[in-house]
């Protein structure tokens, strides 16, 4: 069995607030730790109504003072939003604080729509076009530094990296760095296995890692009954529906039927976006999880709990463990 890790979003649940959202986001990264979960990273979007980990730095800070040996990190920070040396600075300062916990994953994609990404960059074309040299500076920012500009705090803290994106270019680039790769299945299945082929084939050697490391995502929600959690689940099903409607809502209540929320064309394409969630019980979810291990040959395997209710969450979070150590 492969490491499991947490990748949580911050929802914004329905009827609560963005404070309820951080509080349920310390509670999941204690669990995690307490459940022996490899990871706890936070993925950046913005301008979203269900999704409160927009300062991405803040927030593992807030989850790093609650807990004491788990990994926590990105997943992602978008770079192109940033400049690498303010990305270093923060990760740097995380790393000084929470020493060799710290976890830097990066993507390319903007991590909300285009008008807001406009008001997050200066100049969306060049931040896009130049991500390869950002990443490189980056990670000179955070190794020895050599000559120039200077990251304080970040010099000498060799935060590692890793490479997160859906497509071939993430991972082609990941080979071409030598660092570790997760692909995003949990919302973007189609290049999952090619990407990972990808990468692995064409991986070089430096020095941060040896031999190509990868890491999937998926979604997943244990229940007592396979018809508990896919009801639970209906939530992250609605959440796509919104998406596509352009509709920015808090993360939604779970309903007993989807039949009357999706039409046949928006429920087609909500279960292929979300082919790869592993949902059911826990003799269901075991054969789920063994079968995309089996396939995909991941290294590791990173799971985020669309749920709406906290304790339902955490007890997913928990049954995921369990199923975990019943399959090692």
């Amino acid at each position: 069995m492969v490491p499991l890790s947490i990748l949580d979003l911050a929802p914004i649940a329905e009827g609560r607030s963005v404070s309820d959202s951080l509080a349920m986001s310390r509670r999941m990264a204690i669990a995690a730790e307490e459940h022996n979960y490899e990871r706890f990273w936070l993925a950046e979007h913005h301008g979203m109504a269900g999704v409160a980990s927009s300062a991405t730095s803040v927030v593992l800070s807030h989850l790093g003072a609650a807990t004491s040996k788990i990994r926590i990190g990105s997943g992602g920070v978008m770079l192109p939003n940033h400049s690498p040396l303010v990305i270093a600075e923060q990760f740097g300062t995380l790393a000084e604080l929470y020493p060799g916990r710290i976890d830097l994953g990066l993507g390319r994609a903007p991590g909300t729509d285009m008008q807001t990404a406009r008001a997050l960059r200066r100049n969306m074309d060049a931040s896009v076009d130049s991500y390869p040299d950002d990443v490189l500076e980056l990670q000179r920012l955070l190794g020895d530094g050599g000559q120039g500009v200077m990251a304080v705090p970040g010099h000498n803290t060799h935060v590692p990296l890793w490479m997160l994106g859906s497509s071939l270019y993430s991972s082609q680039v990941a080979a071409e760095f030598g660092l570790p790769y997760s692909f995003a299945s949990h919302f973007a299945p189609d290049q999952l296995i090619q990407a990972l082929t990808v990468y692995r084939r064409n991986f070089k050697a430096s020095e941060q890692l040896a031999k190509p490391h990868t890491m999937a995502g998926v979604m997943a929600v244990v229940a007592d009954t396979d018809e508990e959690a896919k009801y639970l689940f209906t939530s992250a099903q609605q959440q796509f529906v919104n998406l596509r409607r352009s509709r920015n809502l808090p993360f939604a209540k779970p309903v007993e039927s989807m039949d009357r929320i999706w039409s046949p064309s928006e429920k087609h394409m909500v279960e292929h976006m979300l082919q790869y969630a592993i949902v059911g019980s826990k003799e269901s979810v075991a054969f789920q999880l063994e079968s995309f291990i089996d396939a995909t040959k991941v290294d590791e395997l990173i799971v985020s709990m669309p749920v709406h209710d906290s304790e339902a969450r955490l007890k997913s979070l928990r049954l995921m463990a369990e199923v975990r150590d019943s399959l090692q």
